[in-house]
């Protein structure tokens, strides 16, 4: 079945996007990454050397642009003035690459999104031809405005950016699949398997991640855990759960023509 991912005009068969943050090297990066599976991966700008230092060692060359799609963002963004400027860098850098992950911060303790900023900043990013995916609140109007500005993708949080206390609102999630047309990927929050295929089971389109496989004790293993849940998710989704029944028995096996009953 085909059944792929679909950003900014382009399809990807992996719906799960990752992260290349807080690993011990490169090595584990990169094998946490390929055991992901995941096609698009995400480098923080302000902190990754993607060709910006040319003494040290870039990110590139175990993750080349010609094996995955790279989505530049702007962690450690906290105005919408910083956050245009480093994807500016980031597309001068990439030889002219549009395909960016938008996030500006509201502090430093919560890491929650700066709505008003994150607003200000995908006007002028999609006014400059940027194809920008959003990371912002699970706030459902916040999230028809993005959409309606030109977000390529709306990238609500499931939970604190590396708190791993996976989906807390799942209604407000629900709100935001059923009024925006773009793909919804849930962005910041999971912390294991479990809540990746949940994610995917409530209809959102793809998942987001990075401190759940960076932190966990075996990140190349949890990627590949996270990868199946993201798969397993989907497919639950796609094949469509049986009701729920309070209380209301239906025997799995025929209860007709059993060995002993009588027949009238």
């Amino acid at each position: 079945m085909n059944d792929n991912l679909i950003i900014a005009g382009k399809s990807y068969s992996s719906r799960l996007l990752v992260g290349t943050g807080k690993y011990k090297d490169f090595a584990e990066t990169q094998a946490a990454v390929e055991a992901s599976g995941a096609e698009i991966i995400t480098i923080a700008i302000r902190r990754s050397n993607i060709g910006q230092n040319p003494n040290e060692p870039s990110l590139l060359e175990i993750l080349p642009p010609s094996k995955y799609t790279l989505l530049p963002n702007t962690a450690g963004c906290y105005s919408a003035e910083d956050a245009v400027r480093t994807l500016r860098l980031a597309r001068e850098l990439l030889d002219d690459h549009r395909l960016v992950k938008l996030e500006v911060l509201g502090d430093p303790q919560s890491l929650y999104p700066n709505v008003t900023e994150t607003l200000s900043a995908a006007k002028t990013l999609v006014a400059e031809g940027f194809d920008v995916m959003v990371y912002t609140s699970d706030d459902p109007i916040i999230a028809q405005q993005l959409a309606d500005i030109g977000c390529c993708a709306i990238m609500p949080l499931a939970s604190l950016i590396g708190s791993g206390m996976g989906i807390l609102n799942p209604w407000n999630l629900q709100l935001i699949m059923d009024r925006v047309k773009v793909p919804v990927i849930v962005d910041a929050g999971v912390g294991t398997a479990s809540d990746a295929a949940i994610a995917m089971e409530l209809g959102c389109q793809g998942v987001l991640m990075n401190t759940a496989i960076a932190a966990a004790q075996n990140p190349v293993l949890m990627a590949e855990a996270m990868k199946k849940g993201v798969e397993a998710g989907r497919a639950a989704y796609l094949a469509g759960r049986m009701p729920k029944k309070f209380y209301s028995a239906s025997p799995s096996s025929p209860t007709t023509g059993m060995i002993g009953s009588v027949r009238s």
